[in-house]
């Protein structure tokens, strides 16, 4: 059992360095050397970078000393050994890729390909389940104190503040513009890497005729419905309210055979985060 846990700590270590290297790319040949940021602690570094002259890396790492010794006590432990490896990582490849020319110095394409870049890394350190310091980390702090707040409110929030010095520090409003579509991008990658682009719908159907409606799904369309009990506050009337899980290409045969059924039946189509179970993804043990 400790040699499984060893071996899954290392793979984790060696995810994170991973995913700090892939990070670094990004932030170092794109998004750097065209002045832009992607929030946080890195868009802090940015203006000291320029306005001081102290190494992003270097900084990046500094800022995080006082927040891992204040914040130490409150992470598990192999969560603060991840982190630390994480955000010297993170600091050292930074450092590193700096010594390389730019990928390329339009600003739309920096914060186009940056944000997806460092997306990638960001979620790969993700779903080792560690981190690389900076504001999510402020965040998590944060949050024990504040827990009815949302985590996606206070990173917003920080990162606003954050892109708003680096226009204010380099007086150009296109700064801010910029970082903003590398920040969202770089957050819709983390998005489609830990649910998939391919998003399960979920179909509510009322109607008289549920019956032959569920049976002809079951038989056809090769999914599963599962029947609620529901009452029309309009009407008064006690009714069972057919739900199925289902995917895109799934819709349309499934609307055809209930509106075949029962031309006046009610079908709400709406989106599904995540399923998991038989037919969508597996359960992971």
């Amino acid at each position: 059992m400790l040699k499984i846990k060893t071996n899954t700590l290392i793979v984790e270590i060696i995810g994170t360095i991973i995913g700090a290297a892939i990070m670094a790319f990004g932030i170092s040949l794109f998004l750097l050397p065209n002045q832009l940021s992607s929030g946080g602690f890195s868009g802090i570094a940015t203006i000291t970078y320029y306005l001081l002259k102290i190494p992003m890396g270097l900084m990046i790492l500094i800022l995080n000393v006082p927040l891992f010794l204040f914040a130490g006590y409150k992470l598990g432990k192999e969560f603060f050994i991840k982190s630390i490896i994480g955000t010297s990582s993170l600091s050292f490849f930074i450092d590193l890729f700096d010594k390389y020319p730019p990928i390329t110095t339009d600003r739309f394409l920096a914060c186009i390909y940056g944000g997806v870049i460092i997306g990638i890394g960001t979620a790969t350190i993700l779903k080792v389940g560690s981190s690389t310091g900076g504001t999510d980390l402020i965040a998590n702090v944060i949050r024990t104190y504040k827990p009815h707040i949302s985590m996606s409110s206070y990173l917003m929030i920080i990162d606003i503040v954050i892109v708003a010095l680096n226009v204010f520090f380099f007086k150009e409003i296109e700064i801010g513009l910029y970082s903003a579509i590398a920040i969202y991008l770089y957050g819709k990658l983390v998005d489609i890497i830990f649910e998939g682009v391919d998003y399960t719908k979920l179909l509510f159907i009322i109607s008289d005729k549920n019956e032959e409606i569920s049976k002809e799904i079951e038989e056809q369309v090769k999914r599963g419905v599962t029947g609620l009990h529901g009452k029309g506050m309009y009407s008064d009337k006690e009714r069972l309210v057919l739900i199925c899980a289902a995917t895109r290409g799934d819709i349309p045969k499934i609307k055809t055979i209930s509106r075949r059924i029962d031309k006046s039946c009610f079908i709400i189509v709406a989106n599904a985060r995540e399923v998991v179970g038989r037919g969508f993804k597996e359960i992971e043990q």
